[in-house]
């Protein structure tokens, strides 16, 4: 029977449209393999644990792959009893779990065979994890097309995000780029808490925001450059993206200085961790010039020194990079922001769906 006619099997196609239909979504691949990139909401049930994949890997080159076939089915069984009694041991009869590994092969199947055996709904992903990738690059491309953007373009400080933020909380489709990335998409942009996601990680992330929103409507995104860190956004997207209606949050310099230390507020407790950053610029801006602003940060001249950086670094780097990226942008299209306060931020966002209706 094939694969899109067994209802044992879901074929990628399908699994944007039947993602919800499942009660649990069970990656059995390694954890290092989870790690790199999996469908949003599956939990890890790994069938070989790292260093149990890694043995039987060089059972199949180094003795054979019947050696390694016996011991991997010992591994196998041993870990989907364990998954049984830990995780899956009170689900009820209706419970319809999804599973899939690598390529849809002998790791998912061995998980699916034995829940349908007991007589569970199970059905395993046709193609794998592969199948799924492909499926996210070829969904992205198609989807890219039809979208329209409206772009909140303004410099460092100005809040961007946050006005993002805002606008979600009114009622209006968000893609939230530096979100996704996890980095706020410059020098200082990191986050020391958590990495980055992965590029395939990212790309899982832009599709499953994007198959939610509806293409009639306007999707309200932050004026970025290609990468984010070290992630990019994938050219389709981005192309139509920067074919956007823009509109500029404008904030004095006050209020930018304001926010960034209240958003930035890991730096200002870790200076040497700021220092780090800011010897990246040393090549563009010279020696000299970073250690004076080094030593302003070791003194605590943060409000000195945070302004020193708007004016020098970040917004002749924007002025260059808006009209350039953003062929739509016109200056005599803004808001203001006239604090750094909830109260304006929500009134910032008004004001730009008001200018769109």
């Amino acid at each position: 029977m094939a694969a899109y006619d067994d209802p044992a099997k879901l074929v990628p196609t399908e699994l944007s449209a039947q993602i919800s239909s499942f009660d649990t979504i069970i990656d059995v691949r390694s954890p290092a393999e989870f790690a790199l990139d999996h469908i949003p909401g599956a939990i890890n049930c790994p069938v070989l644990d790292n260093d149990e994949r890694i043995l039987i890997g060089t059972l199949y080159k180094q003795e054979s792959p019947f050696t390694a076939k016996k011991r991997g089915a010992a591994l196998v069984a041993k870990n989907i009893a364990q998954h049984l009694e830990t995780h899956f041991i009170a689900m009820p009869r209706e419970w319809r779990p999804l599973i899939y590994c690598w390529r849809g092969g002998e790791r998912s199947g061995a998980f699916t065979h034995i829940l349908q055996r007991i007589g569970w709904k199970a059905v395993q992903l046709d193609g794998g994890y592969q199948g799924f990738r492909r499926q996210v690059i070829a969904e992205l491309d198609a989807t890219a097309k039809h979208l329209s953007f409206r772009v909140i373009c303004g410099m460092t400080g100005s809040g961007k995000t946050r006005v993002l933020h805002e606008l979600k909380l009114q009622g209006e489709q968000v893609l939230d780029l530096e979100g996704l990335a996890n980095h706020r998409g410059s020098v200082l942009g990191g986050d020391p808490l958590a990495p980055q996601p992965t590029q395939k990680a990212f790309e899982t992330g832009l599709w499953n925001a994007l198959r939610s929103m509806d293409p009639a409507r306007i999707i309200y995104v932050e004026s970025e450059s290609k990468k984010v860190g070290g992630v990019h956004v994938p050219d389709a997207l981005m192309e139509r993206i920067r074919d956007g209606e823009c509109i500029e949050v404008r904030a004095s310099n006050a209020t930018r200085v304001a926010w960034l230390m209240r958003e930035y507020q890991h730096f200002l407790s870790d200076t040497p961790a700021l220092e780090s950053k800011l010897q990246m610029l040393n090549a563009r801006y010279g020696k000299e010039t970073i250690a004076a602003w080094c030593q302003q940060a070791r003194e605590g001249q943060f409000t000195d020194l945070v302004n020193q950086l708007l004016v020098t670094h970040y917004d002749p780097s924007y002025q260059s990079s808006i009209q350039r990226n953003f062929p739509r942008y016109q200056s005599e299209q803004f808001v203001c922001l006239d604090s750094e306060s909830d109260a304006d931020f929500s009134k910032v966002a008004s004001a730009i769906r008001a200018q769109q209706q």
